[in-house]
């Protein structure tokens, strides 16, 4: 059942079918309640004979008609549902909103005016049920604070389509396009420094077999630490700034035709 304005028919329906006003001036009460209340009342009865639920009006009888003192109207559910659910609640009546009427519609496109809103009426727990309604609020806070869970069931349970296929795996986080990086350099501190007599017999050794050495060759050649091969380097060899050999170490001259 829908909510409408006290207007007159939709206008979508008014060129295919007519509105059916028989029961246009039945007095309708407008209920407002609460999700646990409206599940409640939905759930098929357990018995067809008994209600789902009874109204009780409460009227002061030396003044009842003090506007002051307005009828008060309760509500007692016959089942509720599994859990701490309040069977009883308050409804405070309200006259004080807009003109509404009640329109219904069938699967066949009949639309008609069930009636108009005579009442309104906000739920809220009686107030002996304040503790019970307490409690149920936090077991719905605890319960959609807790995170779900999902269990799929697997047909194949071998587990071969969840296993990576050959060729599929690769540790490599560089792009196609991207240069292979050369190997990350030896600090100084994992070399040894060996003794400085024996270091310069190796440096000569060294330009026996070439004579030009760039620092960096000399380093992968000996294992000794930069700035100590540096010291003996600048002792023993002329560094080239510039020429062909631009970038190299080379044996000064003394050394030279001591080595011939």
């Amino acid at each position: 059942m829908e909510e409408h304005g006290g207007g007159g028919g939709s206008a979508k329906h008014a060129s295919s079918a007519h509105v059916d006003t028989s029961k246009a001036e039945r007095a309708v009460w407008l209920m407002k309640c609460p999700p646990v209340v409206s599940r409640s009342l939905r759930a098929p009865p357990s018995d067809d004979s008994r209600p789902v639920a009874k109204v009780v009006v409460s009227i002061d009888p030396l003044n009842s008609n003090d506007d002051d003192s307005p009828p008060q109207f309760t509500m007692e559910l016959a089942g509720t549902e599994a859990g701490h659910i309040p069977k009883c609640y308050v409804m405070d009546m309200s006259k004080d909103f807009i003109p509404m009427s009640v329109f219904s519609d069938t699967p066949q496109g009949k639309i008609s005016v069930e009636g108009k809103i005579l009442n309104k009426f906000d739920m809220r727990p009686h107030n002996q049920n304040l503790d019970l309604y307490a409690k149920l609020c936090r077991e719905r806070t605890n319960k959609y604070m807790v995170k779900s869970r999902q269990i799929q069931i697997i047909d194949n349970d071998s587990g071969a389509h969840m296993r990576p296929m050959p060729g599929m795996i690769s540790f490599s986080t560089s792009g196609p396009s991207e240069k292979k990086k050369p190997p990350a350099k030896v600090t100084d501190t994992k070399r040894t420094r060996r003794d400085r007599g024996e270091m310069e017999e190796i440096v000569f050794k060294l330009f026996e077999r070439q004579s030009h050495w760039s620092l960096r060759n000399l380093i992968q050649e000996t294992d000794q630490p930069e700035q100590f091969l540096k010291d003996i380097l600048k002792d023993l060899c002329v560094y080239n700034n510039k020429g062909t050999n631009q970038g190299t170490y080379e044996l000064k001259p003394e050394y030279r035709k001591s080595g011939d």
